[in-house]
């Protein structure tokens, strides 16, 4: 068991490698939108479309978003004082959230927050399918204590924006 009783998840959307295969996003889409009309959990061939497309090989060429979350998580992790951190990917990208705090779970940790890099509501990933699945892990992990860091303050979020624009743009003191 590890010292860290505590880590962080940085939840990233996901993107899809250049180079996968035409077509297999579609036909992932298609399944899921087949189950969420039938209500109906994941088929074999759902799962099997996800997994594939999540374990495509990724380098910085194929997968610059990949690229960029990971440089995020390493300006993150100083600022977040020894607590262990861990990167995880909406779809399309592993580890999947589900894989990270498990992974968390068998290496002792019992207080995980989750954090997501989209920071507008309305979305349906940060407000909808993210909250779902911290309930179903919650459940499937009762002895963890999961938090999901949402909603986002937005107005630090706009300051964030505003010190963008000032110091890269125009310069706006």
């Amino acid at each position: 068991m590890t010292s860290h009783r505590r880590a962080v998840v940085l939840i990233g959307h996901g993107g899809v490698p250049k180079d996968l295969p035409k077509g297999w996003v579609a036909e992932l889409k298609r399944l899921e939108a087949e189950r969420r009309a039938s209500g109906g959990d994941p088929t074999q061939s759902e799962l099997t479309a996800d997994d594939r497309i999540r374990n495509w090989p990724r380098t910085p060429e194929n997968d610059p978003y990949r690229r960029g979350l990971e440089s995020l998580a390493r300006h993150l992790e100083p600022l977040l004082e020894g607590q262990r951190l861990v990167v995880a990917y909406n779809e399309f990208c592993t580890p999947s959230i589900e894989q990270a705090v498990s992974g968390l779970m068998d290496e002792g940790f019992r207080q995980v927050a989750l954090v997501t890099t989209m920071v507008t509501p309305g979305g349906s990933h940060a407000d909808g399918e993210i909250p779902e699945e911290v309930a179903t892990l919650q459940a499937r992990f009762p002895e963890m204590e999961l938090q999901y860091a949402w909603p986002f303050d937005l107005a630090k979020v706009a300051e964030l924006i505003k010190y963008q624009v000032s110091q890269i743009i125009f310069k706006i003191e």
